[in-house]
């Protein structure tokens, strides 16, 4: 099995490397974002270990720049930071799974073999629901040939509806999607990024595909047939 590590401080990658390799990997270090895209475009890689926080490019850039390219080797990124909002952004991103600084090599290793064992999943290219196409990795939306221009919060919720077209979302499930735990639940926040989104895809089209399902939450039509 043959791993990338990413990591910008010596120690860290030097440690890092110093254990995979015990347990029978090889292992490849770089310490910067441009030159992990390089390697793990060039190079068939069965797992990635990335950082957060690089020189250059940081860890969100390289995941997203890897997927653009259609590089899937599972990504398992590393953080110093204890934001909830960082891993979802990571997640979002196109990582398949994170660890916390300072983390137990124990677990690490222990998340690595998992995601290992699950492989690289053949992942769709792009998400369409009628005229609606997403295309996740690239980070674009469009209505038909017109390009939508939405914030990453927005990104995040037509992301999700389009994974689960025709299903009433709760709003719940769209606060825990999108945000963190710290939000309260009552928050109407949800609410006004749905009227955020419709403004852009449903209205200057003459649309109202993104639709209320009253007292259940928010469905996005999928197109009869």
């Amino acid at each position: 099995m043959r791993v990338l590590i990413v990591e910008d401080e010596l120690r860290m990658a030097a440690l890092l490397r110093r254990g995979l390799v015990e347990e029978g990997y090889a292992v490849d270090v770089v310490g910067n974002g441009t030159d992990a895209v390089w390697l793990a475009t060039e190079v068939a890689y069965d797992a990635v270990v990335l950082d957060l926080m690089l020189p250059g490019i940081d860890g969100f850039e390289v995941c997203r720049r890897l997927r653009a390219a259609g590089r899937w080797a599972p990504v398992l990124m590393l953080t110093a930071r204890g934001v909830v909002s960082d891993r979802v952004q990571g997640l979002d991103a196109g990582a398949d799974d994170y660890v916390a600084k300072p983390f137990s090599f124990a677990e690490l290793s222990a998340r690595l073999r998992a995601l290992i064992r699950r492989g690289a999943p053949v992942r769709p290219i792009v998400l369409r629901v009628g005229d609606l196409s997403l295309d996740p990795a690239a980070r674009r939306a469009r209505r038909g040939t017109t390009e939508l221009d939405l914030s990453p919060r927005e990104f995040a919720i037509l992301e999700l509806f389009m994974r689960h077209p025709g299903e009433v979302l709760t709003r719940t499930r769209i606060l825990e999607h999108v945000w963190d735990f710290a939000y309260d639940g009552m928050s109407n926040v949800v609410d006004q990024y749905i009227a955020y989104l419709r403004r852009k895809i449903d209205r200057p089209f003459g649309m109202d595909q993104l639709e209320t399902v009253r007292g259940a939450g928010y469905r996005l039509r999928a197109p009869a047939g």
